[in-house]
């Protein structure tokens, strides 16, 4: 076990008692790291490092594929059931809401870890261990997220300290791509879990923190025509060559590199065989940007070159009666936001990090669980890491040997922390929505697979 590992793992506890004990944005910068408990806490997650790594290994073995992940909520419940969690929920999309209640009338804090794996049901989900090595697909995204979320809860239950406001740790579902954040957009819209006051995510692993959120659209396009034989029906629009087209045009956008925006034509499919024309061809595109303006801009490229395609393809054969047709299906969208990284929650993993001797983690963007509670109307609210090494793969690996800190940063924010107090009603500065708006504006086309 490496040292790293276990202050990445101390990191993420004490960013999350941060938030969670103090009532005031002044007390961003008090983490208090030589308070007994906490030393206490931090030199239990030190000593008992094994038993979060079996946490990890074991959970992930438990298959939780995109629409599938009730057997992993159903033992992360029984988990949590075990380190003393009573009030526990599972609302209607799936996530896991333990309650732990405060002592007071202080801030409601999640801390979260997803369910779900970007694998499709059926991937072997066996992981191997060779040292410090962990292998096996999801082991990092988020295996290790669940696993400090598990490790959290059982010293915070050990503890006995008290926290002003409650503490809801949730397994969520539906964060890879398919799912399109459908569990956190259910916390927030449905209010599955009541008031939130800030959110932290636990996602992956190292030592990163994503203060801003990487929106994305995405689509499904299908191009439709009769189809014939490739040398009798020949002289007909073919909706193959009217996809070609518009994947030549996509590749030909023009996009800012700052605010990094960026888009990808990921799946192609079509044909039955190869002297045929086909009937149907689909792709699936991505369009991502951190700016919501840029985002919107690239969409509508997007639109424009479609329609275009389509037209070429018709003016090609200009004899020809049969028909050409295109539908556009959206499958995820994921608001873009930018907060400052003056927030207060942003400040105070920071200041965890520097308690823990850590140098202050560069913030960065990312798409995530996150996008739903930094999105317009919710407060700023998310630390996560993510490793460099692996990603989503079926290969993919964690290293306990160069990992780690992320359940120190959750107990200093929940030890420390930071408190943008709201009350219900309009979002404003410093505001929450109340129970009939939004987080996040799903109106217009404004979502990672794996990595989001």
């Amino acid at each position: 076990m490496s040292r790293s590992t276990v202050r990445r793992l101390a990191w993420s506890a004490m960013a999350t008692g941060a938030v969670a004990i103090l009532p005031t944005a002044l007390a961003a910068q008090r983490v208090p790291a030589e308070h007994p408990a906490v030393k206490a806490m931090l030199a239990t997650l030190e000593s008992e490092n094994a038993w979060t790594l079996e946490q990890q290994r074991t959970i992930c073995e438990i298959p939780a594929p995109p629409f599938g992940e009730a057997a992993r909520g159903q033992e992360l419940e029984r988990r949590l059931r075990g380190l003393g969690y009573r009030e526990i929920t599972v609302d209607a999309v799936g996530n896991v809401i333990a309650l732990r209640k405060g002592a007071g009338d202080g801030p409601r804090v999640v801390v979260s870890a997803h369910l779900d794996t970007v694998f499709p049901e059926g991937t072997n989900v066996s992981v191997t261990v060779a040292g410090t090595r962990l292998s096996g697909p999801g082991i990092g995204d988020d295996c290790r997220g669940l696993a400090v979320l598990l490790a959290v809860a059982r010293v915070l239950s050990r503890s006995g300290v008290a926290t002003q406001g409650d503490l809801l740790l949730v397994g969520t579902v539906g964060e890879e791509g398919p799912g399109n954040l459908r569990g956190v957009r259910h916390l927030f819209e449905a209010r599955s879990a009541g008031r939130i006051d800030a959110f932290i995510s636990i996602d992956g692993t190292g030592l990163g923190l994503t203060s801003r959120a990487v929106g994305s659209h995405r689509y499904k396009v299908t191009f439709s025509g009769p189809g014939g034989h490739s040398y009798g029906a020949f002289g007909m629009p073919n909706p193959m060559h009217a996809m070609g087209r518009a994947i030549a045009a996509i590749a030909d956008l023009e996009v800012p590199a700052s605010p990094k925006t960026v888009f990808n034509v990921g799946i192609v499919e079509g044909g039955v065989s190869v002297n045929s024309i086909t009937s149907t061809a689909t792709m699936q595109v991505d369009l991502r940007s951190e700016s919501p303006t840029e985002l919107g801009k690239l969409d509508d490229a997007f639109q424009r070159a479609v329609q275009k395609a389509v037209e070429a393809e018709r003016r090609r054969w200009p004899g020809s009666q049969e028909g050409l047709d295109v539908a556009v299906e959206d499958i995820g969208k994921r608001p873009a936001a930018a907060p400052a990284d003056t927030a207060a929650i942003v400040r105070t993993a920071q200041a965890a990090a520097r308690a823990l001797g850590l140098p202050s983690p560069e913030t960065s963007a990312s798409s995530t669980d996150a996008n739903i509670a930094m999105s317009p109307g919710c407060p700023p609210s998310r630390s996560t890491a993510v490793a460099k090494g692996w990603g989503p793969l079926l290969g993919e690996w964690y290293d306990d040997g160069s990992e780690a800190i992320v359940a120190r940063r959750a107990l200093d924010r929940a030890r420390s922390g930071w408190v943008q107090r709201v009350s219900e009603g309009a979002p404003g500065p410093g505001r929450v929505p109340g129970p009939d708006a939004r987080c996040y504006r799903a109106s217009r086309p404004d979502d990672r697979p794996s990595t989001g």
